[in-house]
């Protein structure tokens, strides 16, 4: 059993150099003077905050006139939606409760500056009972048996 093994071994083991100590300029030229292979590679930015560099596609980009944006909820929707809730006597709050958004959502598209959902559309033309996509937009939404 190991209780009773009385016998002491000593190991003796010389530390090497920290990380530091082998990367300073001295562990690497006494390394090469003993003749020992050393190498060597420069990490890139390395304890830089160099993380945004100009490639080619950047310039491309920079160069590009082409304005992009997405589209927003056109004028004319947004007063429809306001119109259609104002004829139900409801507040954007009210609206907003009835189709489970945010008061802000109802706001950003009576303004123009929502990017158009089909689920929110949907959502607000069935609770104002009028169109608010395709071509006939402020028209009453007609109602059909849903097919399921």
């Amino acid at each position: 059993m190991a209780e009773s093994d009385w016998d002491t071994v000593t190991v003796l083991r010389k530390k090497g150099p920290s990380a530091a100590q082998a990367k300073s300029k001295q562990a690497i030229l006494a390394a090469q003077r003993r003749g020992e292979d050393v190498e060597t590679s420069k990490k890139w930015a390395a304890g830089q905050n160099k993380q945004h560099f100009i490639t080619k596609n950047t310039a491309k980009l920079d160069r590009e006139t082409e304005e992009l944006h997405h589209d927003r909820v056109p004028l004319e929707v947004g007063k429809v939606i306001q119109q259609g809730r104002q004829s139900k006597g409801m507040t954007q709050k009210d609206l907003a409760t009835k189709i489970n958004e945010k008061p802000q959502v109802i706001a950003d598209y009576e303004s123009g500056r929502a990017i158009p959902n089909n689920q929110v559309m949907g959502k607000i033309e069935r609770a104002i009972r009028l169109k608010l996509r395709g071509k006939d937009i402020g028209k009453p939404l007609e109602t059909g048996p849903k097919g399921k």
